[in-house]
């Protein structure tokens, strides 16, 4: 069946006449802050402490955005004859926002938690050029970064948590059964020479006296 004529010009002024009757709701931003979902990809935030220079998130990015300097310290030997060892310290670490499209591949890659995302999203600027954020201010962006959310009570248990937590009632099982086992008493030195001197003598045959057991036996002589 044909739909009538101004079918859809109806419907469409419905529409129009439901939301009409509705009282709108506008946020009155920036007087009042969005509420932001958790896991907003505002700015990314750089803890410099954990990062060790490995170069994962450089070469994973597919924008080329992230920019990293650093050179090599050699640290005297801990202990006389050692041997020195070289860490790789880091000079510049840099994201050019105007490049990045925040795929978050750096952040899943870093194996050190070095990079985390924070939802704030106010940093737009007149000038291009300031939108490359060096370290340290990606490091003031590490304090607007949110607590990680509590685990859900049905959650399997990390594994680390559970290694640490068997590791630890282990050693505290053996504590707990060295402390309740007796001590054994300890034999005087008179005692522990008699003993030895026991267990080296050979064992007499029953019936020999100590003198024939301690005579050597001539065999063969009349």
């Amino acid at each position: 069946m044909a739909p009538l004529p101004g079918s859809g010009l109806a419907k469409g002024l419905a529409v129009t006449l439901r939301t009409m009757t509705k009282r709108s709701v506008t946020a009155q931003y920036p007087d009042t802050q969005p509420d932001l979902p958790p896991r907003t990809r505002g700015v990314i935030g750089l803890f410099e402490e954990n990062c060790t220079v490995c170069m994962l998130c450089a070469r994973e990015c597919p924008d080329w955005c992230i920019y990293i300097d650093s050179h090599k310290e050699t640290i005297p030997a801990a202990t006389p004859g050692g041997r020195e060892r070289s860490r790789n310290v880091l000079d510049r670490f840099a994201i050019d926002f105007s490049l990045c499209m925040y795929c978050g591949i750096c952040i899943e890659v870093c194996p050190f938690d070095a990079l985390f995302w924070s939802p704030e999203f106010e940093y737009a600027e007149t000038d291009i050029h300031d939108l490359t954020h060096e370290r340290d201010k990606l490091r003031e962006w590490m304090w607007t970064v949110p607590a990680p959310p509590a685990l859900d009570p049905g959650a399997e248990e990390p594994k680390e948590i559970a290694a640490a937590r068997k590791a630890a009632e282990k050693l505290a099982a053996q504590q707990q059964a060295a402390a309740a086992e007796p001590a054994a008493p300890a034999a005087t030195e008179p005692h522990a020479r008699e003993q030895a001197r026991a267990a080296e003598q050979p064992t007499r045959p029953a019936g020999a006296s100590k003198q024939q057991t301690d005579q050597p036996r001539q065999e063969g002589r009349e």
